[in-house]
């Protein structure tokens, strides 16, 4: 399970502790107020923020003082991070070995896995010439590929209309649980949350409270996620 053991960040002034364990194998939504320390959560977990004190645990071990690359996490961000000069397949093979000399089992991982995202006879394509949400299905294809426990989404379809949005949330329900992994995704839309997460953890005023069942928790907000989601 992943388990923040008093978990404390500050930064410029910015405060947020946090205190809990995740069970493996749930979908976890994370939802709040814009600035409340959702992707700072995210991103502590990745490795990319140091906590002011305080632990993250994956399955029992210490994982706070990794390198990012040693973590056991894979995360998306808004933008999908695909390099634009690179096909839909050299974008995925990073994810197995960034100098890209795969082996013929390793090449057909990726191909494997962008057949698996739907992405089949789109191998050569470069960003460009794909869709936004064909590009972000070659953003899962790369998720796959790594075969890392912990997947962290943080808000990787907001550039995308509600039904393609729908399509790939329900994708990335499919493929993690295919995979048996962790998920936790930043939204600041309920619906998302609603569709995709068993649970949902509420960031607010300075705390990431435990997380609560989804559709409980949207059902009977407290005051500061009511006024959030303008109720």
């Amino acid at each position: 399970m992943l388990t923040f053991d008093g978990l404390q960040i500050r930064l410029d002034g910015f405060e947020l502790r946090a205190g809990f364990s995740v069970e493996p194998g749930t979908r976890t939504a994370v939802i709040g107020p814009s600035g409340s320390g959702k992707s700072t959560l995210l991103n502590v977990i990745a490795g990319f923020v140091t906590p002011t004190s305080g632990r993250v645990l994956w399955q029992g071990h210490e994982i706070t003082g990794k390198d990012p690359g040693a973590r056991p996490v894979s995360i998306v961000f808004q933008d999908n991070n695909l390099f634009p000069h690179m096909t839909a397949f050299q974008n995925v093979a990073i994810g197995i070995r960034p100098s890209q000399r795969l082996s013929l089992q390793e090449r057909a991982r990726v191909t494997d896995a962008l057949n698996q995202v739907g992405l089949e006879g789109m191998e050569q394509r470069k960003p460009g010439a794909l869709s936004g949400g064909q590009q972000s299905r070659v953003v899962l294809a790369r998720v796959l590929v790594q075969r890392r426990p912990l997947v962290l989404l943080d808000e990787p379809f907001t550039a995308l209309g509600p039904a393609l949005r729908d399509e790939m949330l329900d994708l990335v329900a499919e493929l993690v649980s295919g995979a048996g992994a962790t998920l936790l995704m930043v939204t600041h839309d309920p619906a998302d949350a609603l569709r995709i997460a068993d649970q949902t953890i509420l960031v607010a005023q300075g705390i990431a409270h435990p997380p609560q069942p989804t559709a409980a928790l949207l059902a009977d907000p407290p005051a500061v996620l009511r006024e959030y989601l303008g109720r």
